[in-house]
Parts: C-alpha cells; sequence; structure tokens
C-alpha cells in the first residue's frame, strides 16, 4: 500500500462519521476505541479531545518527545439544493487522479487530513523518540478543545507538529488571533402591509476561508443582500419578512436569502436589481464573476419584521466593517487585520449576526470589541463577546522550523515558504499553556476549504508524510 492509500484509508474512517463542530462525540469515541485497538495509551479528556502516545522506536528513548496535532470536527456546509444533514450524513468521498473531493458538500480534510497523517505516522514512523498524537475538538467554532487541553500533555514535549495549514511547501511560524463577536436583537412583528411577496437570493459567490481568502477581494452575500433591500426602500416601502444567510462564522457567506413584502412594481424591482449587480461587478468582479441574483413571488407572510427592527438589522449589516482592515507594515502582503460578517440567523424569538475579526496585533482586536459594543448600543443590539483567541508569535530560534524547512529543500529541491498566517490556529492557545514548546504549523495542499468546492491535492500527501517522517529521525538522532 502506497503512503497515499495508506493516509487516505484513515481519512475515509474519518469522513465515515458525522463531526461537526461541536458535535465530535461519535468520531471521539472511535478514535479513542480504534487507536487504543492499535496498541497505543489513549486519554479521552473531559472536552472529547484525544491524546494517543506512542513509545519511542528502540535506541530511541532519550530523544525529546514530539507532538502531532489536528483537529477532528469540520465546517459542514453543501451545495444549495444538495440534500445533507451534518449530523447524520456521512462526507461522499470522489477521488480522482489528481484530487480528492467530496460529494456536495465541504470534503473536511480541514483537518481530517491532518488527523489522518497522524494516525498514520503513529502507526507506520520508523525512527522516533517518544511521539504523541492529539486530536482537538471545536476548532472551527471556538477552540474548545484547544482552550481546554490540559497543560500535561504539552509540558513534557519539546516539539510540536501542527498539521492544520493548507500548503504542502508553506511552514507556519505565526498565526493571529480573533474574536467571536454576535449581535442579538429581540424580533419584534408586525402585520403585513399590502403589496406583493418576494423571494431575493444572493449566489454564485466564491465564499471560502474568511482568513486564508479575506484578501482576494471576495464579495460577502450578507452584506450585498442587504444593500440590494436598502436600494429598494429608496423606491417605496420595503417590509422584510425574513433574512438568513451564512454557514458558519469563519467562512466569507456565499448565498444569502430575504422574503420582503412591497408594492414596487415588479419590472422596477427587476431594473433596480440589474443596476445593483454592475455596481457589484464593478467592485468584485475581477474575483466573483458568477454573482446571481434572483428574485421570486412567494406566499406572502401573515408578519413582516417591524420596520425599526429590519431597519436596524440592514443598517448594522452595512455599516459593520468586513474584509480587510489592515495589511501588514512587517509583511505588506499579509493581511494585519480583518473581520468577516460570517452568519445571519432568526431563531427563537432573536436575530442573531455573527461576526469574527481577526488581527496578528491583540490591541485592534479590543478596538473592534469595543466599537461592536458601540453599534450595537446605537442600533439597539447586543454585542456578545465570545471566545477571544491569541495569537501564536514567531519563535526566530525555533529549531524545528530550520530542521523541516532544510529537510523539504532535500526532498523537493525547492525550498519551503516560512511565513506568518493571517488565519488562526490552535498553537496560540499551546504556546500559552507552554511558551518552550518549538512549534510549526505544516499541511497538505487543500483548495477552497469551508465550501463544497473544498478539495485536497493528491500529489501533496506523500510529501509531506516523508517531511514529517524524516523530521521525527532527525529528531531522535540530535
Amino acid at each position: 500500500m502506497t503512503i497515499v492509500d495508506g493516509v487516505l484509508a484513515e481519512f475515509e474512517k474519518l469522513a465515515a462519521i458525522p463531526r461537526k463542530s461541536g458535535e465530535e462525540k461519535a468520531v471521539s469515541d472511535f478514535l479513542k476505541s480504534y487507536l487504543t485497538e492499535q496498541g497505543f495509551h489513549v486519554v479521552q479528556d473531559e472536552v472529547n479531545n484525544i491524546i494517543a502516545d506512542a513509545p519511542a522506536t528502540p535506541g530511541c528513548e532519550q530523544a525529546p518527545r514530539t507532538i502531532l496535532q489536528g483537529h477532528m470536527d469540520m465546517v459542514c456546509v453543501a451545495e444549495d439544493g444538495y440534500a445533507y444533514d451534518p449530523l447524520r450524513d456521512p462526507i461522499k468521498l470522489v477521488r480522482s487522479e489528481k484530487y480528492l473531493e467530496a460529494e456536495g458538500t465541504s470534503l473536511g480534510a480541514d483537518d481530517g487530513i491532518g488527523v489522518a497523517e497522524g494516525i498514520y505516522l503513529l502507526k507506520n514512523a520508523k525512527e522516533h523518540g517518544p511521539l504523541r498524537l492529539i486530536v482537538t475538538v471545536d476548532e472551527e467554532r471556538g477552540m474548545t478543545g484547544a482552550i481546554h487541553l490540559a497543560p500535561e500533555h504539552l509540558t513534557d514535549a519539546q516539539f510540536l507538529i501542527n498539521c492544520d495549514s493548507e500548503n504542502y511547501d508553506e511552514l507556519t511560524v505565526g498565526s493571529a488571533g480573533s474574536v467571536d463577536i454576535t449581535f442579538e436583537r429581540a424580533l419584534q412583528h408586525e402585520s403585513s402591509p399590502a403589496g406583493t411577496a418576494y423571494r431575493l437570493s444572493v449566489g454564485g459567490l466564491l465564499g471560502g476561508h474568511s482568513g486564508e481568502r479575506i484578501g482576494d477581494g471576495r464579495g460577502n452575500a450578507l452584506r450585498t443582500l442587504a444593500f440590494l433591500l436598502q436600494a429598494l426602500s429608496q423606491q417605496g416601502n420595503v417590509a422584510v419578512a425574513d433574512f438568513h444567510g451564512g454557514k458558519a462564522h469563519n467562512a466569507i457567506p456565499d448565498t444569502a436569502e430575504a422574503v420582503f413584502v412591497t408594492a414596487i412594481p415588479k419590472e422596477e424591482i427587476s431594473q433596480i436589481l440589474t443596476a445593483e449587480k454592475e455596481k457589484f461587478l464593478a467592485i468584485y468582479g475581477a474575483v466573483d464573476p458568477k454573482v446571481e441574483f434572483v428574485l421570486q413571488e412567494t406566499e406572502k407572510p401573515v408578519e413582516v419584521l417591524r420596520k425599526d427592527t429590519a431597519q436596524a438589522l440592514l443598517q448594522l449589516l452595512t455599516l459593520v466593517h468586513t474584509g480587510v482592515f489592515a495589511m501588514s507594515t512587517v509583511i505588506p502582503t499579509l493581511v494585519e487585520t480583518s473581520a468577516n460578517l460570517g452568519v445571519v440567523r432568526m431563531t427563537e424569538g432573536k436575530i442573531a449576526v455573527e461576526y469574527f475579526p481577526r488581527s496578528a496585533v491583540d490591541g485592534k482586536l479590543d478596538e473592534f470589541i469595543y466599537a461592536a459594543k458601540t453599534l450595537g448600543d446605537l442600533l439597539g443590539f447586543r454585542a456578545v463577546i465570545g471566545t477571544r483567541s491569541p495569537g501564536w508569535k514567531e519563535n526566530k530560534q525555533s529549531v524545528l522550523a530550520k530542521m523541516m524547512a532544510d529537510i523539504f529543500q532535500e526532498q523537493n529541491g525547492k525550498p519551503m515558504k516560512v511565513e506568518t498566517i493571517h488565519a488562526g490556529l490552535e498553537c496560540g492557545w499551546h504556546f500559552g499553556k507552554h511558551p518552550q514548546l518549538d512549534m510549526v504549523s505544516i499541511g497538505v495542499t487543500t483548495q477552497d476549504i469551508h465550501s463544497p468546492n473544498e478539495r485536497l491535492v493528491l500529489a501533496t500527501v506523500e510529501p509531506q508524510v516523508r517531511l514529517i517522517e524524516e523530521t521525527l529521525r532527525r529528531i531522535a538522532q540530535r
């Protein structure tokens, strides 16, 4: 069996188990049972993190401990109209010569492939010191696993290789911090006015990861839909009955939908939407040329949002900053600070708007928190401040980073890019618990993560595994 087939065999086991963020008990139980059966010492902690230890190979017992680390949860999204229940349905894998993809849904290679590599290496690496695999829960939603991981699982190790990056030839040595913010407001209704009811949807956008792809200038479906409704409101009364969209706080929303009632003639509405599409394309067309605005008549609702409630929602969605806020002054091509307007949902009598700022500068996150509270007060929303994840600062003296960069050059005949990224990684939490831990983050090449277009470049799996294998061997020989 080839390395690729061996790793994918482990990934298939994970893909068969639904593992939406916050719903990882089944996959955690599987990992505990499976890794125990393979002969490893396994701990399943109180939040369902898995810690599996393999003893050093003979003759390497004095080598320092190395940790391989990934997360078991995934962002679950599906194509519009594709039947998929993320709590019950497995991921249907589609393998071609170049790629591994999923039928109709996100693939979950972020970070299932990192976990699969860790399992493969735990079972097959030939020469290594004490080796530990840590698989955390809830990384995508709130880093619950990393937050609650007991320091004792880190402090007896010298090196940690996080396997959650997206390009096989990149070595990550630092990442951004972030903060979860949710704007909440009670839903208030009034009787539906005279007029016709319409369903207006925004689609065809690329979406994607709100850290890795935020600098591409991609359109945001929620913000776009809010501007459309604002434009229609300039021509007459528009009573909003429903507004929802987005799939995750850390994914750029590619679709959004609203239901509204208005007496504006349909022909005039269509003209306005055509003009707004031209405006959108003038701004985002180079990146998101396939945008679609779809208008359909629908059954008239009995109630609509009270005018002040709808107005406050649209004002929030158009005023709150989304996209790049500032570029790095140290690395001009790197986004330093950004924010993503990720999700709008109306449930249980309230509106919830999920907002996700990131920054390499901690103080700028404080500014976003203050601005969110102030904007919330002005518009009648409560800004709920959730998990704040620390950034991970580069270790200029990293032995591990130099070692792995050298090995990559030797094995692949080209340099490995060493960089700090704008996405968030669990390494920030690990660093806080063990500042002396020498860490890097690597990963196979994956494309369009957090979207139904996610795919894994198969040719990058073997080089990644061989890089880690040789790193473990050299650590054991130091």
